[in-house]
């Protein structure tokens, strides 16, 4: 790959493109099928400790990329990034760890994926944006395939994981809100962030799963191959694709990353597991994928619209 600004021939510019959208393939694939494995994982250890477990090693697979990339590991804005580590790695990850305790992992995929809808609010709440055009569309077809999920009117599954989910949902909503608040302020590198928030997310699930009663761990091989899953490829190899996307794609273009993932997570479910989603089920995960569409096609549109030399201005 030659350096910015270099000469390179007409055709060149779309290579780096292909290879992003190849690696948000990639991506998907492996955080979608990541619900799986996080399903399976929990026959053998506790969710607290599975948890706390896995994002230790997470965060230490970060610190291992910022090396070898040669990148600053200053802490920056200390306080910050610990609440950010809370909310978006110790509470979301216990929340969604413990959601699949009972839930079936493509029903928790597809609820927790709910997340872009919440920001909307809380961002409008928090930040003052606006929500306009498509998101207002967007948010109630979401809404509409929530409930259809979810069935209120029928008593089947659980309703307790059906809530954690959703809590896990909102809570990486308003981790995002923090996180944007945060880079609105200052300027952090993305990998840094996010390796030290992982760590102090880490330590507080270490906490808690020290405090609370658990079983033994069960030393299988599927436990161990989980925990190397989640360390190697569902955090090293799947951050280090999440910047090479975010460098060479549009936000709305990344953010098909959040069709993709559930998406899998109910196939791989339906597939491994054995879990055939109900009719109304089905459909509700249909409108989501279809609401998560109509939020990265907004963003592409707007994206497009405010573009240098496209003679649109920022309303």
């Amino acid at each position: 790959m030659s350096a910015p600004g270099s000469a390179r021939p007409a055709s060149s510019p779309s290579t780096p493109s292909r290879l992003a959208l190849l690696a948000l393939v990639v991506l998907s694939l492996i955080w979608g099928y990541n619900w799986v494995v996080m399903k399976q994982v929990i026959q053998y250890v506790d969710p607290f400790d599975f948890s706390a477990i896995r994002t230790v090693l997470g965060a230490a697979t970060l610190f291992v990329v910022l090396v070898v990339l040669r990148k600053p590991m200053t802490l920056v804005a200390a306080r910050q990034v610990m609440l950010l580590g809370v909310l978006q790695t110790a509470a979301f990850t216990a929340l969604i760890q413990w959601a699949l305790v009972a839930g079936g992992a493509g029903k928790t995929a597809v609820l927790v994926y709910t997340m872009p809808f919440w920001v909307i609010p809380i961002a409008w709440w928090v930040l003052g944006e606006r929500v306009r055009g498509m998101q207002w569309a967007a948010i109630a077809v979401a809404a509409f395939g929530l409930v259809l999920i979810l069935e209120p009117w029928a008593v089947r599954g659980s309703a307790f994981s059906n809530l954690l989910a959703v809590g896990g949902g909102l809570t990486w909503a308003a981790s995002a809100v923090v996180a944007k608040r945060m880079r609105l302020a200052r300027e952090f590198d993305l990998l840094a962030l996010t390796a030290w928030q992982m760590l102090f997310g880490a330590l507080a699930l270490c906490i808690v799963a020290l405090v609370l009663p658990s079983r033994p761990i069960d030393p299988t091989p599927y436990f161990f191959g989980a925990l190397a899953f989640n360390a190697l490829f569902a955090t090293g190899l799947a951050w280090l694709l999440w910047l090479y996307i975010l460098q060479h794609l549009s936000a709305g273009m990344a953010g098909l990353s959040a069709l993709g993932i559930p998406m899998i997570g109910v196939l791989a479910g339906w597939i491994e597991l054995g879990e055939r989603p109900s009719g109304a089920e089905f459909t509700g995960m249909l409108l989501i994928g279809a609401a998560l569409a109509l939020t990265s096609l907004w963003s592409l549109w707007n994206a497009r619209r405010t573009a240098p030399g496209s003679g649109a201005s920022l309303t």
